[in-house]
């Protein structure tokens, strides 16, 4: 160290004097002396810079790394919400183009809002009341088939019981036309996510793949919405009678919007009618007297007739 002192006040002495004497020997021994310095001194410097350089670069690249870490998070929270949007666009235009398909009804669109924990499977929670119209004993429906009907109604929100639901009950037959067998559905405690088709006779024409549709009787559900397919058949435990297990046309699963039916302007099912009984065999004397009571009328408008063709002839 005294030696590195000792050449540097050296060395600004003799620059600082070499101005008023010339001595060629002792610039050129000054210089050999200061050269390993100067170089020294040149590649701190350089090493500085270098590091100093590569310092800003990596402070500059962690800045932008940040930036573009922001933006991909902002992108992909971005891509999420537009693929949400497109669900819901989907599914909303579904069931828009049900609404203006299904013209005998009043439809009032609802979100699917909730679930009950002890019945998950059994119930659910919509977004709409009795200040949107919706009351006790509406059904509810998707674009693909029947959802259940509202068993309470609050101001701004329903509870619907689904027809997955034991307690459940639908009217309900066969869509194809050779069969038109009725039936009820209703919920399958050993299958909570299968309904089952009951009260159907053990020589009924109904096979698998059949669609089951809602029969109308019963006042609560109209006549025609698709409840599901046969999926299996079996016999019930008497042997007696026939058991379907349908595969639901809804997804409940999936279940996020729904349409509430406020009104239908559909006409109510014709009441069934006592096919006529052979005369002699008639057990309801009721209906044999009306029986009876109708021929003598007929007998009675076809005397005066069968008189003028007897005067005529």
């Amino acid at each position: 160290m005294l030696l590195f002192v000792f050449l540097s006040v050296f060395c600004i002495i003799f620059f600082a004097a070499q101005g008023r004497f010339q001595s060629p020997v002792l610039a050129k021994a000054v210089s050999t002396i200061a050269a390993p310095f100067e170089k020294a001194v040149s590649w701190v410097g350089s090493q500085l810079n270098y590091v100093t350089s590569n310092l800003w670069e990596i402070a500059t690249v962690h800045e932008q790394n940040k930036m573009l870490r922001n933006e991909v998070d902002q992108l992909r929270i971005q891509n999420l919400q537009a693929s949400e949007y497109a669900a819901e666009n989907a599914r909303l235009r579904a069931l828009l183009g049900y609404k203006q398909a299904a013209v005998q009804f009043d439809l009032v669109a609802a979100r699917v809002i909730g679930r009950e924990a002890d019945s998950w499977s059994h119930m659910i929670v919509i977004d709409r009341g009795t200040s949107d119209g919706v009351q006790e004993n509406m059904p509810v429906v998707t674009e693909k088939g029947l959802v259940g009907h509202v068993v309470e109604a609050g101001p701004n929100y329903a509870k619907v019981q689904l027809i997955l639901d034991p307690r459940s009950s639908v009217g309900t037959l066969v869509q194809r036309a050779e069969s038109r067998v009725v039936g009820i559905v209703e919920g399958d405690p050993a299958n909570p996510t299968m309904p089952r088709m009951v009260n159907v006779p053990k020589n009924a024409d109904i096979q698998e793949g059949d669609v089951i549709v809602t029969s109308g009787f019963g006042g609560m559900y109209p006549k025609g919405i698709v409840v599901g397919l046969v999926s299996s058949l079996e016999n019930d435990e008497a042997g007696l009678l026939k058991i379907a297990l349908l595969e639901p046309a809804v997804d409940f699963q999936k279940l996020e919007d729904v349409e509430v039916i406020v009104a239908s302007r559909e006409a109510p099912p014709e009441p069934l009618k006592t096919p006529p009984q052979t005369p002699g065999t008639e057990t309801d004397p009721v209906a044999e007297k009306q029986a009876a009571e109708g021929t003598a009328a007929g007998d009675e408008a076809e005397t005066p007739e069968a008189a003028q063709a007897g005067d005529g002839e």
